[in-house]
């Protein structure tokens, strides 16, 4: 007789009171429902149900082991979900999470194409530049960009993107063009005030080291696309990445400040949270941001 059978009518005796309602919860009869407690009872050797003419209890030992068998029913019960789950269509609210730059500049544009091709899927799509807690904010994903601070998530690259130091041939034209990391502490910088080390630029040095430069800016912004426009204006040196500036360097609106210095590169990712089975609606989306994305990075913006 199957295990899982016997589990299910005896935790249902357990949860309705009796035979009578266990077998009306399961659909079969009351006979039915009575042998399958007792092979339960026999085959593990124990008593788990005490029996009255009024009514039906669990021993001690049926107690503890309701309490396990119960536990396995809810697992079996969302195993099968699961299945049924993923054989279906993505569908349902899907609430991400994305910085502000990459979401204006680039998310936003091919949303629609998402949207057309999963129609039971609705995304709210919320742009801010702070990190998020996904599961406590209530969100499924995000779009992170650069290094990953936490690494409970689950995380899948999208695409590439470089970060250069640019700034306007109108400012080198003015002020003049750094020509090592040190000239930099003479010059206008413009920072992004969102990061926590917002005023220290981490710079790779062509021997390979890391430097730091520490400077106040003549301007701090907390959005990328506002501190690429004051660069474009000449008003002084930004630190951005590619998927910003790479239209504008096309267009000699701006130029690299430091040309020879080694290229800095940073991962975008779609982070959710960790566990083996990932929603449909969270997947479908992941899939088609690498697919959107394929020809992306590191400077190919």
């Amino acid at each position: 007789m199957d295990r899982l059978t016997e589990m299910e009518a005896f935790a249902t005796v357990v949860d309705q009171g009796g035979f009578t309602d266990a077998a009306k919860k399961l659909g079969i009869s009351k006979s039915a429902v009575s042998k399958h407690v007792s092979a339960l009872e026999a085959r593990l050797g124990a008593r788990l149900l005490n029996r009255t003419t009024r009514r039906v209890s669990p021993t001690e030992i049926g107690l503890a082991y309701y309490d396990r068998a119960r536990r396995v029913l809810n697992d079996a019960g969302e195993a099968d979900a699961l299945v049924t789950s993923m054989q279906s269509a993505p569908s349902g609210l899907l609430r991400v999470s994305v910085a502000t730059d990459f979401g204006v500049n680039h998310l936003s544009p091919v949303l629609g194409g998402f949207l057309r091709e999963f129609p039971e899927i609705t995304v709210n799509m919320v742009l801010n530049n702070r990190y998020v807690e996904l599961i406590s904010e209530g969100f499924d994903m995000a779009v992170r960009i650069g290094e990953l601070e936490d690494s409970s998530l689950r995380a899948r690259k999208i695409a590439e993107t470089s970060r250069r130091m640019i700034a306007a041939p109108s400012y080198f034209a003015r002020f003049g063009r750094p020509e090592r990391i040190d000239d930099l502490n003479e010059h206008k910088l413009l920072h992004y005030s969102n990061q926590s080390s917002a005023a220290v630029w981490k710079i790779t040095a062509p021997s390979g080291e890391r430097r730091q430069v520490r400077s106040t800016g003549w301007l701090t912004v907390n959005d990328g696309q506002s501190l690429l426009n004051a660069c474009i204006s000449g008003l002084g040196i930004a630190y951005l990445p590619a998927f910003l500036y790479a239209d504008a360097m096309r267009k000699g609106l701006v130029e690299e400040a430091i040309p020879g210095l080694p290229v800095e590169v940073q991962g975008i990712y779609a982070v959710y949270p960790p566990g083996r089975f990932t929603q449909p609606k969270v997947r479908a989306f992941i899939d088609f941001l690498v697919n959107t994305f394929a020809d992306k990075g590191p400077d190919a913006w």
